[in-house]
């Protein structure tokens, strides 16, 4: 089979449909250096949004790699959000490809990093290099420690994303881009450890350990509403301290989801097949918030 051929199904180990998460929170941190210090340079947002993608695709196709040597892929259940993409199963022989990407996708988000740094100075380096550090380590380490598998989404798209792109529009950090930040940090981890509800025994068999598999599904559904409050009090805070506009408050639509999908996965937390639901509903959350809020700081 031709490489043009065998394309297709390597980009499902990027996740593609799932790389709309990316836009989102990068716009959350373009709108907070728009609100705080003006216009800002649209080649650098489009820098920033290539280099916060790229992270994604190599978090993501690494993830499917090492799924796939532990032989985990193989044994959970499939969904439309959880279980990864099903590709590697299917087509073994791209499994060295999918590293490949892996590594070159972290490369050009390096190098991307890297120039900012120049651009803006050393500020930038301990974010990105904490950034970075944690794509590799997500699943061999990360994931066998319940804490740290809970926050590391959240840092990666909430503090990192958010933060580093305000940063390299604007030089410097903000306590604006620092609490918008904590919208995507709150609402990512909760995407992820949702998204373990349905995996949890497959992924104990391979020394996973994370809060569904440690204290079980429903205390994790607690954990998860109170992340979906926290990410939405984030919101008021801001406004309440001056460090975000009145308009933001736009972010707190999505409440009108937040309840239903709260209350369903605590209530459903075993029940695999009615949770495919709640599931979807989390994903419109994630992706839906950052934005809103980012549409009230632009036309703030």
């Amino acid at each position: 089979m031709t490489p043009v051929a065998n394309l297709s199904p390597l980009l499902g180990t990027a996740r593609v449909p799932f790389l709309i998460l990316t836009p989102a929170c990068v716009a959350l941190g373009v709108a907070t250096a728009h609100w705080t210090a003006g216009q800002v340079n649209v080649l650098y947002a489009l820098l920033a949004l290539i280099g916060a993608t790229s992270a994604h695709v190599s978090v993501n196709a690494l993830n499917e790699y090492l799924d796939f040597r532990s032989e985990l892929d193989f044994h959970t259940t499939r969904t439309p959000f959880s279980g990864g993409s099903g590709t590697l199963p299917n087509r073994p022989e791209l499994a060295r490809q999918a590293l490949g990407l892996g590594i070159v996708a972290l490369v050009i988000t390096g190098l991307i990093g890297l120039y900012f740094v120049w651009i803006r100075g050393a500020g930038l380096l301990p974010l990105g290099l904490l950034g970075l550090v944690t794509i590799v380590i997500y699943t061999p380490w990360l994931a066998r420690v319940p804490f740290l598998c809970l926050i590391a989404p959240g840092l990666g798209f909430g503090t990192f994303m958010v933060m580093g792109t305000d940063f390299v529009l604007t030089g410097e950090y903000s306590w604006t881009a620092f609490v918008a930040s904590l919208v995507p940090f709150f609402l990512v981890s909760d995407l992820l450890l949702l998204n373990q509800f349905p995996d949890a025994e497959p992924d104990q068999e391979v020394g996973r350990r994370h809060y569904p598999i440690l204290i079980g599904r429903r205390p994790s559904s607690i954990i998860y509403g109170a992340f979906l409050l926290l990410a939405h009090l984030s919101i008021v805070a801001g406004v309440l301290l001056n460090l975000l506009p009145a308009a933001s408050l736009l972010g707190l639509l999505t409440l009108i989801l937040v309840v239903p999908t709260a209350r369903g996965a605590y209530l459903h937390a075993d029940e695999m097949e009615n949770l495919a639901t709640f599931l979807g509903f989390n994903v419109i959350i994630n992706v839906a918030t950052p934005l809103l809020t980012a549409i009230g700081l632009f036309i703030a």
